[in-house]
């Protein structure tokens, strides 16, 4: 008989019996006291996954709950587990986005053959994008075993979540999911219905299983993930993929529930696909054996657990219009031009009518505040066009009073700069090997002294 929703049965939790009234032996398996209250729900549709009968929800004491590390997945790249958190945790749902020809499709295939050498269960590629002899052929281009993955190139939800219940993969890569779509949406992929319909009910199928999800998205000319917000509050995790100029990839992680958003993973795009970096700490240094030009200064930045030295580029120039601009992409604009203003203020160097440039070599982005000091510098060289000398790194945060401040971990930072030979180091703490200055004036006195250009 049909039932109301929110109508109760009781379902056997043995077999699958269901029937209006509890009873303390199932008469389909003959067990006993295996009987479950569950709710009725009429919106349920065949095909769609969802169970017409689910149990009703009920409070624990929180005290007796036990809080254990959730199980992870080693996806086999070193990288990818870095920005995860030490690997994909089970029960996940992560959102991947980036830019169109970055290497999304490219990276997940890599995974999946990774994963499927080492795990005991299924892994399954869903494309909407491409067929299955596309996905072949990347595989065989990038030499890739294929033994293992399962294949579904469909774009309907339905033809996807009875897969995902007939195999019960424990890996699952959508690529990507603006191309699902459902007929309980509309038949129209995309749409912002469609998404969040579509990614609510994937996300709800891996919560009940000890699977992993990742599903690619499309990106906006900003650069932000296309489509509702919500679908980025439905996921555990949210993965941004960037490049610079070159060959170069930067994975990082704007949303992490069970891990750090600070890690940074880095690739170089082969001819046999991404490639990890695992020792990147000097791959955004430009070596010279010469005098360095004037408007750079290297600095030192953690991402995660990693120290990176990186070398910051700034450039004036008459301004071209009758307002400065300020022309930054790897470093917040705004920051650029507080730094302007501190030493206009305090260090009596003029911006009036310059218009700033500022870049980082390697394409990295970077916010840390310990890069203030050197970014101070790095214009005041590019103002003045005397250059800094080699060997020479600043860190250190800069107050509007023209202070600097002191950034944590000094000492690793130091110890880095030292390993690949800079002899000059500056920050606002007295350390081993550390020059020690409180204030912008006393900075650019040190480094610079009575030069002239």
């Amino acid at each position: 008989m049909a039932k109301k929703n929110g109508s109760i049965m009781y379902k056997c939790a043995s077999c699958g019996y269901s029937q209006p009234r509890w009873l303390g032996r199932c008469p389909e398996c003959g067990e006993w006291n295996t009987f479950e209250e569950c709710m009725v729900d009429a919106n349920a549709t065949p095909g769609a996954g969802k169970a017409a009968l689910s149990e009703r929800a009920k409070p624990v004491p929180l005290e007796s709950v036990n809080a254990q590390e959730s199980a992870r997945i080693t996806t086999g790249i070193p990288e990818f587990d870095r920005v995860l958190g030490g690997g994909a945790t089970k029960r996940s749902a992560i959102l991947l986005g980036g830019e169109p020809g970055i290497g999304k499709s490219t990276l997940l295939i890599q995974t999946a053959a990774e994963m499927a050498k080492h795990s005991p269960g299924k892994i399954l590629y869903i494309s909407g994008e491409e067929s299955a002899a596309q996905i072949k052929e990347r595989a065989e281009r990038l030499r890739l075993n294929c033994k293992g993955i399962e294949v579904l190139c469909t774009m309907r939800l339905e033809d996807i979540l009875k897969t995902l219940d007939t195999l019960n993969p424990i890996f699952v890569i959508i690529d990507s999911i603006q191309t699902v779509y459902s007929a309980e949406a509309g038949i129209v992929p995309g749409t912002v219905n469609q998404l969040k319909y579509c990614a609510n009910e994937l996300v709800g199928w891996v919560k009940e299983r000890d699977a992993v999800m990742i599903m690619t998205a499309h990106v906006t000319k900003e650069g932000a993930i296309a489509g509702p917000k919500t679908m980025e509050h439905m996921v555990d995790t949210v993965i941004s993929f960037e490049r610079n100029n070159n060959d170069v990839r930067y994975l990082h992680a704007q949303k992490n529930r069970f891990g750090s958003v600070d890690e940074l993973g880095i690739f170089t795009m082969t001819e046999n696909g991404l490639v990890p970096v695992l020792n990147p700490a000097t791959m955004f240094l430009t070596e010279r054996a010469e005098v360095q030009p004037a408007g750079v200064a290297c600095a030192a930045v953690f991402e995660g657990n990693r120290v990176f030295l990186v070398e910051i580029q700034a450039l004036t120039a008459p301004a071209k219009a009758a307002i400065s601009r300020v022309f930054s992409d790897k470093i917040d604009s705004a920051r650029v031009s507080r730094v302007a203003a501190i030493l206009e203020k305090r260090a009596g160097l003029q911006f009036l009518g310059q218009d700033i440039y500022i870049n980082v070599a390697g394409g990295i982005r970077l916010s840390e505040s310990a890069i203030d000091a050197a970014l101070a510098v790095a214009m005041y060289s590019a103002r003045t066009d005397i250059p800094v000398d080699n060997g020479t790194a600043i860190f250190g945060e800069l107050s509007l009073a023209g202070e600097i401040r002191a950034v944590p971990k000094l000492r690793q930072r130091a110890k880095t700069a030292e390993s690949l030979g800079f002899t000059r180091i500056y920050a606002s703490e007295k350390s081993e090997g550390v020059l020690q200055v409180k204030n912008i004036e006393t900075l650019v006195k040190s480094i610079f002294g009575g030069r002239s250009r």
